[in-house]
């Protein structure tokens, strides 16, 4: 109990209140439940169900039964779950996004490079800042969510400027800007629309998919629920979406066609389907120390192609899109003995 005390002090001190403030009006107009008593259901869900204060509204439990809403897998139970799956030991190939693309570098389609790369690999550099999309993509190591990402034309850059560019800046990475395949820019040209795949060890050491997700970008540069975006759930097997976008954010609608390009969501084929899942599988086997790790994969003309693994894979991405608490497809896992 002291831990939940502990994570209850945690989301009040990282709270959007902002956002809070939105999410308990709209219930308020709607449901014509008074503030107080949304307090009181919200902070009894976060004990009884280890959840955080907004999950309270993004998992809608203000309309969900008692049955329901154990089955939904919140903040507390994730951080849980991941640092038994993933240990602290062995996840900063996945924290760190130079460590993570020299260890699977393999997987990528795109070049990137550190600045002990581009001083050693002149030949790289030039092939950075020759690629066809003319334009350079700057992260810093420990980048979460889209954060600290720049995006700067190839034109303002010869190779001394740019190792000179990223040491001021304190940018540890450059890659090369990724064109997305036409379908996916057909349907929204705005930002890479990542595919985001949920792959979980068993106790044989088999991959098992958890999910899979188109991320939607909605007018924005970036693909992230969090920035306001769609997301979308795709079938694991066929590589279709199989139903509407959806919002992190309870005020709005599902979508189910693009509402900037009018691209139908539902029934769009993700191309590459098949190569994409068994670059994933291979991608989950290269590692095994970390065992549940969420994949942000581009698909471009080329195929699949990595760019990141995140030990700490959203729980919203999960389960949203689905409109399913899917807490039971990790406490097997649990009870196996990892």
């Amino acid at each position: 109990m002291l831990k939940r005390f502990l994570y209850y002090a945690y989301y009040l001190k990282q709270m959007n209140w902002p956002l809070l403030t939105k999410f308990m009006e709209h219930v308020h107009k709607t449901k014509g439940t008074p503030t107080p008593l949304l307090w009181a259901r919200m902070s009894h869900s976060v004990f009884k169900y280890n959840i955080s204060l907004l999950e309270y509204f993004q998992f809608r439990f203000f309309d969900k039964e008692e049955n329901e809403k154990s089955e939904w897998a919140g903040t507390g139970y994730m951080y849980e779950y991941q640092l038994i799956m993933n240990p602290k030991s062995s996840r900063d190939i996945l924290d760190d996004k130079t460590k993570f693309y020299k260890a699977y570098r393999d997987f990528f389609v795109h070049d990137v490079a550190d600045l002990e790369d581009l001083k050693k690999q002149p030949a790289l550099a030039d092939k950075i800042l020759a690629n066809p999309a003319g334009k350079l993509v700057f992260k810093v190591a420990d980048g979460k969510c889209g954060a600290q990402v720049l995006i700067k034309p190839t034109k303002e850059f010869a190779i001394k400027s740019l190792l000179d560019f990223m040491a001021k800046e304190g940018y540890d990475l450059v890659e090369a800007f990724l064109l997305q395949h036409p379908e996916l820019n057909k349907l929204s040209p705005s930002a890479v629309n990542t595919v985001r795949i949920f792959t979980q060890l068993n106790a044989k050491n088999e991959v098992e998919l958890l999910g899979c997700r188109q991320r939607i970008s909605v007018n924005s540069p970036v693909d992230n629920m969090a920035a306001g975006n769609l997301a979308a759930p795709i079938d694991d097997h066929t590589g279709i979406v199989n139903g509407p976008g959806v919002y992190s954010d309870i005020t709005k609608s599902d979508e189910e066609t693009h509402p900037i390009t009018g691209v139908p969501i539902r029934g769009f084929q993700v191309p590459f389907w098949k190569e994409t899942i068994e670059m994933v599988e291979a991608a989950a086997l290269a590692h095994p120390e970390n065992r549940s790790i969420g994949w942000d994969i581009v698909i471009t003309e080329k195929g699949p192609g990595l760019i990141e693994g995140n030990h700490d894979w959203c729980k919203l991405l999960w389960q949203l899109p689905v409109k399913q608490g899917l807490k039971n497809k990790l406490e097997k896992h649990l009870v196996n003995g990892r």
